[in-house]
């Protein structure tokens, strides 16, 4: 089955989460908008300064220039933060003909200016100032509204708040958002091989990093880790941590025991769980053998337990999962297309994804891609996928997955 094919079928079985909660604006970043957010505010609410100069009306500065300067009286001062001077009643002054405001960068402009010069121009006059050049009606002047207008839709229902989204929100005065309920994780790494971190080393044993690498994506796309165990290949015990996982995690992870040998028994213990296997020994090197499955309503994924191979295979099917749980598309990884600056000599039986470093469209591939190595992956922001049977050369176009993260 190819990738896009066993992407399909294990997604369009997923439930999106439903359940939302209210969150302070600053603690909602890299989660995921429950509703549309308008704002209830122009911004700016009042028109203001782009430079530090001076507000003038433009008509009044036809033809100004070094050897003929406007000159025009300086009504008063205006500081961001400041409010123009207004009467008893509450309205603002009529500036005389032939003034100016002096005004620094973010001030309110009076009512009755329609431009600003900026003090370069000038010079910087404090009862009188000469103006150097004419400028037309709304120069160096934000309007109101400028950034957006009461009413804006600022946030879409199912959007990333990302920093642009969070900075749009804090602009309109918003203290608190709804977001979807983060993701729930379970990871359960299997084998009787595998430490955890800190554990007495042994002979024949080895310290477990596919758990610690899985957790560490998952939390930074706004996921919850809600367990992360070691399983030694004990099928009871492995049964009984995967029906703790099912019903605690909206995605269970498995990495380890899901190939051929005798004790690979993922397989057969999410069938016996009652799981429907919905795809397995997928095109792709490495980690052909890994599946994915639905198992009392909740998608698992069962990963090899080489680290690389577990990753990349993390990577094309976790994010597809994530972003059909939460509704958001900008979760998916990028891809595209850049040109190799290496050759690629081997043939692959299977279709195969490398790691490599991207940059300005122009793509190198790792020499290591042994799926037990996992030091060279720091160097790395991207897979290159190879098609099977092909060799690739300097200058060849190939495919790339951005790696998340």
């Amino acid at each position: 089955m190819e990738i896009e094919e066993a992407k399909r079928l294990w997604t369009e079985r997923m439930v999106s989460i439903t359940e939302t909660e209210t969150l302070p604006l600053f603690d909602c970043c890299g989660r995921v908008a429950a509703e549309d957010i308008f704002s209830k505010i122009d911004v700016p609410s009042f028109p203001r300064s782009a430079m530090d100069g001076y507000a003038v009306r433009s008509s009044e500065l036809e033809g100004a220039c070094s050897e003929k300067p406007a000159v025009l009286s300086v009504a008063g001062e205006i500081d961001a933060g400041d409010v123009p001077e207004h009467d008893g009643n509450g309205n603002a002054p009529a500036y005389p003909e032939k003034t100016a405001v002096r005004i620094m960068t973010g001030g309110m402009i009076p009512e009755g200016f329609d431009a600003v010069v900026k003090q370069e121009d000038t010079d910087y006059g404090e009862t009188k100032v000469s103006i150097y050049r004419s400028v037309p009606p709304l120069m160096n002047y934000c309007p109101v509204g400028e950034n957006f207008g009461k009413g804006a839709l600022l946030v879409k229902k199912r959007e990333l708040f990302g920093r642009a989204a969070i900075g749009t929100l804090a602009a309109a005065g918003i203290d608190k958002v709804k977001a979807v309920r983060k993701p729930r994780l379970a990871i359960i790494n299997t084998g009787s091989e595998l430490l955890g971190p800190g554990e007495k080393p042994e002979p024949g044993k080895i310290y477990s990093s596919i758990g610690a690498m899985l957790r560490c994506a998952a939390e930074r796309s706004g996921a919850e880790t809600v367990l992360l165990t070691i399983c030694p290949d004990d099928r009871q015990t492995i049964i009984d941590t995967l029906k703790k996982a099912i019903k605690t995690a909206d995605i269970v992870i498995t990495t380890g025991g899901v190939s051929v040998g005798k004790k690979d028994l993922i397989p057969d213990m999410i069938e016996g769980l009652g799981g429907n296997i919905l795809f397995r020994r997928v095109n792709i090197q490495p980690g052909t053998p890994s599946l994915g499955a639905m198992v009392k309503g909740k998608p698992v994924l069962a990963l090899s337990g080489n680290p690389y191979a577990a990753l990349v295979n993390f990577d094309i099917y976790f994010y597809a999962a994530l972003s059909k749980l939460t509704g958001c598309k900008a979760l998916l990884p990028k891809e595209g297309v850049a040109v190799m600056q290496n050759d690629y000599k081997k043939q692959n039986f299977h279709r195969r994804f490398i790691r490599a470093r991207v940059c300005f469209g122009k793509v190198e591939t790792e020499a290591d891609n042994r799926s037990s190595v996992i030091s060279n992956m720091a160097e790395c922001n991207c897979y290159a996928d190879i098609p099977a049977g092909t060799c690739l050369k300097a200058g060849d176009e190939v495919r790339i997955m951005m790696m998340p993260g």
